[in-house]
């Protein structure tokens, strides 16, 4: 008998998962918003209308599975784990939201739950990377560039978003961490920008973004590591004169006696220009370079990958959501049993799942390019 997998979000990513998982599982798609299950039901994939703040029902739903996958947005993640967690569930989650996982650790050892945290492409597959190698080397340096962008650009914002543009925004204002010479460096978001020439892409901006997450609690003796965002030339500047005008502010103003968010309004404006029209296509690309030494030797190692739109899939989804579908396999086949909290790197620990996961994105056409160079 197939076991049965609930997605909790059925948007872009959400529903690649729920398509992506009906192969080998009994999958149920559960959303809120009705439309958004629409798509899923012509495909024969169950579907169910549930809101993950009501903590009964969706206790009840859990009840019924045996493992969970969360696509919900960033500011419902935490919560809609704990539920989980409460449920006794084993789950890969990919909300990326802003608490400290780790709060839900000894709940999550306490119900006996292995727990998947960040599964995505970044981040995800950078810590999954990171983790691999940080096992049979000692890691001096990592970097991590990523960006998803439409493959047109058009004036005058140049980007699309594929998940949740509320946690797009998130990345704009959130302050920036990294490690430098092995102390935590925090600088404010879209600092320190530099352009950068990737082949068959061009040349990009890059800028600080809070993307190491779990990195620097998990792997503190690395001295130096960095996220960085990519976007095409010219992004950052509208982004700041957004931020400094106000507009990503959560802070209530009055406007004619009516108190509003800026942010609200600009979501309101924002949002619809951002959707990706019917037909567009769009494209993935990271960079990760890990510099340390392996075998008394100076090594650079560097994984590429530039995924585009592939037969009508979004490669925001494709990269991310066959990520947390390739975890959950090895949930379900219990290659990974780790009650409590798991962000991704702890997966690319262990040589035979860091190959289930890469052989597993490639055979969906998702290919990351290795390269590696001996320094001494």
């Amino acid at each position: 008998m197939k076991k049965k997998v609930i997605v909790l979000g059925a948007g872009l990513v959400g529903k690649v998962m729920a398509e992506d998982l009906s192969e080998a599982f009994d999958v149920t798609s559960a959303d809120a918003n009705e439309e958004a299950l629409q798509s899923l039901k012509q495909k024969q994939i169950k579907t169910l209308q549930l809101d993950v703040n009501d903590s009964s029902k969706l206790q009840t739903v859990l009840a019924d599975f045996d493992l969970v996958v969360g696509a919900v947005p960033g500011f419902l993640g935490f919560k809609t784990v704990q539920q989980v967690i409460a449920a006794g569930k084993n789950m890969v989650d990919i909300s990326f939201f802003p608490e400290d996982p780790f709060l839900l650790n000894d709940d999550a050892k306490k119900k006996g739950v292995t727990i998947v945290t960040d599964c995505g492409v970044a981040p995800g597959m950078g810590n999954i990377i990171l983790g691999y190698h940080n096992e049979k080397m000692e890691v001096k340096k990592y970097v991590c560039l990523v960006g998803g962008l439409p493959q047109v650009r058009q004036w005058p914002y140049e980007y699309k978003a594929v998940f949740s543009p509320i946690d797009v925004i998130e990345e704009y204002v959130r302050p920036a961490r990294y490690i430098q010479n092995g102390k935590m460096v925090v600088r404010e978001a879209l600092s320190d920008p530099e352009l950068i020439f990737f082949d068959k892409v061009g040349t990009l901006e890059a800028w600080n973004s809070d993307g190491l997450r779990s990195l620097m609690k998990t792997m503190p003796q690395i001295p130096d590591m960095i996220e960085k965002t990519l976007r095409y030339p010219g992004c950052i500047e509208y982004l700041r004169v957004l931020r400094e005008t106000g507009l990503f502010s959560h802070d209530e103003i009055e406007v004619k006696g009516v108190k509003v968010k800026p942010v609200d309004v600009l979501a309101k404006l924002l949002f619809p220009k951002w959707q990706l029209k019917p037909g567009e296509e769009e494209f993935t690309i990271m960079r990760i370079d890990i510099d340390g030494v392996q075998h008394n030797k100076e090594v650079s190692i560097r994984y590429s990958l530039l995924d585009k739109t592939n037969k009508g899939v979004l490669s925001m989804a494709r990269t991310t959501g066959y990520t947390c579908t390739a975890a959950l396999h090895l949930l379900a086949n219990d290659k990974f049993i780790n009650p409590g909290i798991n962000p991704p790197e702890y997966l690319g620990k262990d040589e035979i799942n860091f190959n289930f996961i890469m052989q597993y994105l490639k055979d969906r056409e998702v290919i990351y390019q290795v390269e590696i160079k001996s320094i001494s």
